[in-house]
C-alpha cells in the first residue's frame, strides 16, 4: 500500500532526462555573491501602491474596482469550511481527491477576493474575514493537497506534523499569504500584533524553513538531480518559494541563499526541456509550465532591481508563442497528453509574455483572446494574486493591442517532434512523434488531430477527472491513455505501451507532409519490422498512409479514427461523420477493411464539458492478417 502511494506523485520522475542539456541559461549571467549583491531590500522592490494610497489604487483598478469590492462583499458572511482528516483519507479510501480540494480551494480564493476587495475599498470593511482566513490557514495541519501528501516519508495521505511540505497549493499559498502579510500587517498590528506573527511564522515554517532545509524536493534540482524528470511542478513551486522570500524573509542571507538556490533549480528546468519550446504537457499546462517561467523571471528581475531578465532569450520566447501556435480556434487546441481540447490561454498573462519578451504573435494573440471575452474581462487569477497584479500592470497595453490571430503554414518542433500544418482552406493538422514517458503521457506516439474552419472533425479525446489511479501504477488501465483510443494502429494485435523506450523514430516534417516510423513504438512482441506512417495534408483533406512489413501475421491489423457526432457507415468505402452541422468523411478500401463504430460513454463531466455524451471510435479491422503491405485512408473536410 505504502509502495503504491508513493507513486502516485513520482510515476514520472524517470531517472534519466530526455534531452538534458546544459545551458544554464540565468546563473551563467551572475554568480552566487554578484546576485547577493543585487538583491533589492526591504520590499522596495514592490511597484505596486502602498494599502492607504486611495488614489494611486483608484487609478490602478480603474472601472473593475466595484468587481473586486462585489467579489468581497459576498464573503463577509463566508464560513470558512473546514478540510477534515477524513477528507485527506478520502484519497487513499475512493481515490477522490475534489473531496479535500474543494474546501480549501474555496478558502483560498475568498481569501483572494477579500484581499483585492480592501486594496480596492480600503476602508477596513474586510480586514475581519482576512484575519478568519488567515487562522484557517494557520491551524491547518498541512497546506498540500491529499494527492500530493504520499510524497511525505510514511507515504501516507494523512500529513506528518513535523514534515512540511512544499507542493502546488501550499506554495501557491505561500505567495497568496506573503502578500495579504505584506499589504495588511500595520492594520492587522492595530488590532492585534499575534495576527501578523502567526501569520509570518506559518510562512516560515511551511515554505521558507522547509525549502532551504531540504535538498531533496523532485521539482527542485538546485542541489541534488539525477537527471530525473522535471515539469511545470519546477517552475510552479521554485517561483512561489522565490515570492515568498521576496515578500517575508527579512534575514540577508537567507533571503540570498534562497534566491540563488531557485535560480540553480529553474535553470535545471530550462535545462530539461526540450529546446524547440514547445510544452510536452499541452496547452493546459502552458500557464503552469512556461507561464509560471515567466513569474520566476518576472520576480527575478525585479528582485534585482531589474539586472538579471531574460526577456532577450530565444527559448523563452519560444516557450511563450507555444500556446498562441497551439491554438485552433474559437477556443479549441492542440491537445496532446493530458491537456483539454478546450482553451487558449488567459489573455493577460499572453500579452504580459509577448511584452516580455517582444513577440507580435503572442501580443496579437493575447488581444484576440481579450476581444472574444466580450470585450474583455477585469484581470482575476483567484488565489494567484501575483498574476491578477501582474495582470492590472499589463492591462492598458492589452486594450490597445490589435487583435490578430496568426497561422503559419508549417510550424515544427524538431526535438518535441510536434508538427502543425494549416491551410488557406481552412484546415488544422497536428500530429506528434516522441516517446511515452513524456510528464502527463498518453501512449500516443504518431497520432494525429483535425480540425475544419476551427471545428474538431478527428480528435484526442484529452483526460478525465484526476483521481488516484490518474497517477498511480494503474494509470494506462485509463481509457483515455491507451493508444487503442488514439488515432493510431493496433498492429498485430498490440497496442502502443508506456516507456521510455517505446518512441516514434525518423519523424520529418515538411510543408503540408509529415512522416515517421513506428516501429519502436511498439514492443517487440508485435512482430513489427517497420511500420512508416506518412500524412500529407492538401487544401481540405489529409491523406494517411501506412506503409509495413512485419516478421510474422499474428492478427489482422487494426486501424482508429477518433471522432464525435454522428456516424454513417453504410456505403461501402466511405465513412461520413457529422457534427453539429459539420460534416466530413472517411475513405478507405473495403476490399481490404471492414468497419466497426465503439461507442465511449462520457460520463466524467471533465470529457463531457467538451464533447457531450460520447465520443466514437471508427476500426477499421484488416479482413486479413498480412506481414507486409500499404493503406491508405483519407480525411476530408466537406
Amino acid at each position: 500500500m505504502k509502495r503504491i502511494l508513493f507513486i502516485l506523485l513520482v510515476c514520472f520522475l524517470s531517472v534519466e532526462a530526455s534531452a538534458y542539456t546544459e545551458r544554464n541559461l540565468i546563473q551563467s549571467r551572475t554568480t552566487r555573491e554578484d546576485l547577493a549583491g543585487m538583491l533589492v531590500r526591504d520590499r522596495n522592490w514592490v511597484k505596486l501602491p502602498a494599502y492607504t494610497d486611495r488614489a494611486a489604487w483608484d487609478s490602478l483598478l480603474g472601472d473593475s474596482k466595484d468587481y473586486y469590492i462585489n467579489r468581497g462583499e459576498k464573503l463577509l458572511d463566508y464560513g470558512w469550511p473546514r478540510v477534515k482528516a477524513t477528507d485527506y483519507l478520502e484519497y487513499e479510501r475512493s481515490g477522490n481527491r475534489k473531496i479535500m480540494e474543494n474546501p480549501l480551494d474555496s478558502n483560498n480564493i475568498a481569501v483572494a477576493d477579500l484581499l483585492m476587495a480592501e486594496l480596492a475599498e480600503g476602508k477596513g470593511r474586510f480586514i475581519d474575514q482576512l484575519i478568519n482566513g488567515v487562522y484557517a490557514a494557520a491551524e491547518m495541519t498541512t497546506w498540500a493537497l491529499s494527492a500530493h501528501t504520499p510524497n511525505q516519508p510514511s507515504h501516507r495521505s494523512i500529513q506528518a506534523y513535523d514534515y512540511p511540505m512544499i507542493d502546488l497549493v501550499s506554495g501557491d499559498m505561500g505567495g497568496l499569504f506573503g502578500w495579504v502579510y505584506y499589504f495588511m500587517k500595520p492594520e492587522f498590528d492595530k488590532i492585534d500584533p499575534e495576527i501578523s506573527r502567526r501569520l509570518k511564522h506559518e510562512l516560515k515554517t511551511r515554505v521558507l524553513d522547509p525549502y532551504l532545509n531540504v535538498d531533496t524536493w523532485w521539482w527542485d534540482g538546485s542541489r541534488k538531480y539525477n537527471g530525473r524528470m522535471l515539469n511545470n511542478w519546477s517552475p510552479w513551486c521554485l517561483s512561489n518559494v522565490l515570492m515568498t522570500s521576496m515578500l517575508v524573509e527579512d534575514d540577508p542571507q537567507r533571503y540570498a541563499d534562497t534566491a540563488w538556490f531557485t535560480l540553480l533549480g529553474m535553470d535545471k528546468f530550462l535545462n530539461y526541456i526540450h529546446g524547440d519550446g514547445a510544452c510536452e504537457e499541452g496547452p493546459s499546462y502552458w500557464g503552469h509550465a512556461a507561464g509560471k517561467t515567466l513569474d520566476y523571471i518576472d520576480l527575478l528581475k525585479l528582485a534585482t532591481g531589474g539586472k538579471l531578465d531574460l526577456g532577450d532569450n530565444k527559448l523563452i520566447k519560444d516557450m511563450g508563442e507555444y500556446i498562441a501556435r497551439s491554438y485552433v480556434g474559437d477556443g479549441w487546441v492542440v491537445n496532446f497528453a493530458d491537456a483539454s481540447a478546450r482553451g487558449g490561454g488567459d489573455p493577460y498573462l499572453c500579452y504580459r509574455y509577448g511584452d516580455a519578451v517582444d513577440s507580435d504573435i503572442l501580443k496579437s494573440f493575447a488581444a484576440a483572446m481579450y476581444e472574444k471575452q466580450d470585450g474583455g474581462k477585469p484581470a482575476y487569477n483567484g488565489r494567484d494574486i501575483f498574476r491578477t497584479f501582474q495582470a492590472l500592470e499589463i492591462a492598458p497595453k492589452l486594450r490597445k493591442g490589435s487583435p490578430k490571430l496568426i497561422r503559419e503554414p508549417l510550424t515544427w518542433y524538431p526535438e518535441t517532434e510536434f508538427c502543425y500544418i494549416t491551410t488557406p482552406q481552412g484546415l488544422f493538422f497536428a500530429s506528434k512523434g516522441g516517446y511515452n514517458d513524456e510528464s502527463h503521457n498518453h501512449n500516443d506516439a504518431g497520432t494525429f488531430s483535425l480540425w475544419a474552419d476551427s471545428f474538431p472533425i478527428i480528435i484526442d479525446a484529452g483526460v478525465g477527472t484526476y483521481t488516484r489511479q490518474t497517477f498511480s501504477k494503474d494509470r494506462y488501465k485509463i481509457w483515455t491513455m491507451q493508444s487503442g483510443w488514439h488515432n493510431l494502429p493496433v498492429i498485430n494485435g498490440f497496442e502502443e505501451p508506456y516507456g521510455r523506450q517505446f518512441k516514434a523514430s525518423a519523424a520529418k516534417a515538411s510543408k503540408n507532409h509529415f512522416e515517421l516510423d513506428l516501429v519502436s513504438a511498439y514492443p517487440e512482441s508485435a512482430k513489427i519490422k517497420s511500420w512508416k506512417r506518412g500524412y500529407d495534408v492538401k487544401k481540405r483533406e489529409v491523406k494517411i498512409t501506412d506503409r509495413f512489413e512485419l516478421s510474422e501475421a499474428v492478427a489482422p491489423n487494426v486501424v482508429n479514427f477518433m471522432t464525435w457526432g454522428e456516424i454513417d457507415t453504410s456505403k461501402a468505402g466511405k465513412i461520413r461523420i457529422e457534427v453539429k452541422g459539420h460534416k466530413a468523411e472517411i475513405d478507405y478500401d473495403p476490399a481490404t477493411f471492414d468497419v466497426t463504430v465503439t461507442d465511449q460513454p462520457l460520463p466524467d463531466p471533465r470529457l463531457s464539458n467538451v464533447w457531450g455524451p460520447k465520443i466514437s471510435r471508427i476500426s477499421l479491422i484488416d479482413k486479413k492478417a498480412r506481414t507486409a503491405g500499404h493503406y491508405t485512408f483519407t480525411v476530408k473536410a466537406l
